[in-house]
């Protein structure tokens, strides 16, 4: 099936691109998602008429994805604590929404969870790189530094864990 995109589509296209998908696709998550329309004749005449809007659309989330990069690279390292053991294994893992959160109450930049991307799990103490995805064009990365907010000794989790096994 034809269909003309109206928003950009990861691994698709861009917004006004006219692409083959298969019927189920486009019928089960393109047309819901409003992100195309069938390629019928009437809507290739109004791409046309409408592709010149569609740009200067673009153009301008593009100049807006570029000063959000700028911000966020002005920023420099996002420093989060969190509760951790002896040896710097975290208790729990910091989320994308804990890292966004974070990036908006430290920066006041506002980033989708969605669109971040790490290179492996926060799940001890360290130096992280996030690398957040403003449109299909810009991409920025951001250090993360995590450190201990509090260290539990794990001799003390130890000894609880041996007395719940003997029960």
């Amino acid at each position: 099936m034809q269909v003309i995109l109206k928003k950009d589509v990861q691994n698709l296209g861009e917004a006004g691109d006219i692409v083959n998908v298969k019927d189920g696709y486009a019928r089960n998550f393109l047309l819901p998602q409003d992100a195309a329309e069938i390629a019928t004749d009437g809507a290739l005449k109004n791409r046309e008429q409408n592709l010149q809007r569609i740009k200067a659309k673009q153009e301008k989330l593009h100049k807006e994805a570029l000063e959000k990069a700028e911000k966020l690279e002005q920023f420099g390292k996002l420093e989060l604590s969190a509760k951790a053991g002896e040896s710097g294994k975290l208790f729990g893992t910091i989320t994308t929404k804990k890292l966004t959160e974070e990036l908006l109450a430290k920066s006041g930049i506002e980033v989708d969870r969605k669109n971040v991307t790490l290179n492996s799990p926060i799940n001890k103490i360290g130096e992280y790189t996030m690398t957040i995805k403003l449109t299909s064009k810009v991409k920025c990365e951001v250090s993360v530094v995590v450190t201990a907010s509090e260290v539990v000794k794990e001799s003390v989790v130890e000894e609880v864990e041996e007395e719940t096994t003997e029960e």
